[in-house]
């Protein structure tokens, strides 16, 4: 009884497996006949009673198309063909791309949204902008301020060579150009500009000074030039010297141009003549005028070694005879000089009562609280001089011209001024 049993239930499974594959439903024998047609459903169909099978929309797994598409298909359009490889055309410009999922992705089709000439949204990098540039005019009622348009496109190169030149200009150092807030500033002006680091800064400003080098001596060929040197000694006890030319160009413009500026072992005048002789000779001039120098002797000997060296150039001017000019300026300076000296206690007077006031803080501020209570309202300052200099000793006199109330009524109210007269300075003279 229990095998029989077993295979009976084995027998009803096959049957209702079979019901189930053929999309029927296995009817008792015995059951009364229906007037309506009745149905059974399935997954994707229906079947009558005569078994026609009906089509009925069936639920479905989600399929790729289903997901979230990338933005880039609002730009394209998918077009029909072998569907192994998928193509997908641009709705500006109509160029087409191949759009595989797996092999190509979107990266290609994004790299020409970015450069596409008919997207309204892709700036042209190479298209210019009109931009009013001012100038001055003078005319019958002064200085008027117009403009002219003028087409600027943007440049990479320019925007770091006028980077360069505003680090030499303003003498600033190379790495200012990595600070933060210039940064800013740039990412703002202009957001396609990197602003380069401070060493590709100094090679840019070597690169500029060659060029520079090389314009210059194209314009001082066939030039006869007039030069001014100098030398001066540092606080650093280091000594330097500065060789300037002057010459007038064809069409009669003067012209200034600083051809050396370099460190000297000494002030002698063979060795300052040794230096302008290279200088001359890297530049590659042959046609000297005049050279301008101070009233020194070891100038004299400087320029009788030029005149040697010069003297075999087929371009000299009278065997050099008047090669040599000496600085009015400094003959000026000693003239005044020997004049002042006749003054010379008033000046070494006022000078130590402007030093008294600019040695320490509280002592300028008690002059400034006399100035106040004076009304005195110059807002110049108090200067020392330089004693080789005598135009700096005319702007101490003139600005302490200005506070001469000042310092008297400091001397009523300042025990410390009068007491500092009567001192005793280093050569055993005092300074009253």
């Amino acid at each position: 009884m229990n095998m029989f049993a077993f295979g009976n239930l084995q027998m009803e499974n096959l049957q209702n497996q079979n019901a189930s594959s053929t999309g029927t439903t296995p009817t008792s024998t015995n059951a009364p006949a229906s007037n309506t047609n009745p149905t059974s459903t399935t997954a994707g169909s229906t079947t009558d009673s005569k078994g026609k099978q009906l089509h009925v929309p069936a639920s479905r797994k989600r399929n790729v198309d289903d997901k979230k598409k990338s933005q880039i298909w609002d730009h394209f359009t998918k077009l029909d063909g072998d569907p192994t490889t998928p193509r997908a055309e641009c709705n500006y410009c109509g160029k087409d791309y191949a759009c595989h999922t797996i092999i190509n992705g979107t990266s290609n089709m994004w790299s020409h949204l970015k450069v596409c000439k008919k997207f309204s949204f892709v700036v042209d990098k190479k298209q210019k902008i009109l931009v009013l540039e001012p100038n001055k005019v003078g005319g019958e009622f002064g200085d008027r301020s117009v403009g002219t348009l003028k087409a600027i496109g943007y440049d990479y190169d320019e925007c770091r060579k006028a980077l360069v030149k505003m680090v030499i200009i303003d003498e600033l150092p190379f790495n200012f150009v990595e600070g933060k807030g210039l940064r800013l500033f740039s990412r703002t002006l202009q957001p396609r500009f990197n602003v380069p680091s401070r060493f590709t800064v100094m090679r840019d400003c070597l690169k500029l000074y060659v060029e520079e080098k090389e314009r210059l001596k194209r314009a001082l060929k066939g030039q006869r030039l007039c030069l001014t040197t100098d030398t001066w000694t540092s606080i650093q006890n280091i000594n330097y010297m500065s060789l300037t030319a002057h010459w007038i160009d064809n069409e009669w413009n003067l012209h200034k141009r600083i051809l050396n500026f370099c460190q000297v072992s000494n002030h002698m005048g063979e060795t300052i003549g040794q230096v302008i002789e290279n200088c001359l000779l890297d530049w590659g001039i042959d046609k000297l005028l005049t050279v301008t120098v101070d009233n020194a002797s070891s100038n004299s000997v400087t320029l009788s070694y030029l005149k040697n060296v010069m003297k075999d150039w087929p371009t000299n001017i009278l065997s050099n005879e008047h090669l040599h000019v000496r600085c009015c300026a400094h003959i000026v300076n000693l003239i005044v000089c020997d004049g002042l000296k006749e003054m010379n206690v008033s000046v070494v007077k006022i000078r130590n009562a402007i030093r008294f006031v600019r040695s320490s803080p509280s002592r300028l501020l008690a002059f400034k609280k006399c100035a106040e209570k004076l009304h005195i309202e110059c807002k110049k300052s108090l200067c020392l001089d330089v004693a080789t200099r005598w135009n700096s000793t005319y702007l101490m006199l003139e600005a302490a011209e200005k506070f001469e109330k000042v310092f008297v009524r400091l001397g009523q109210s300042e025990p410390r001024y009068v007491s500092y007269f009567l001192e005793v300075d280093s050569k055993g003279n005092k300074k009253t």
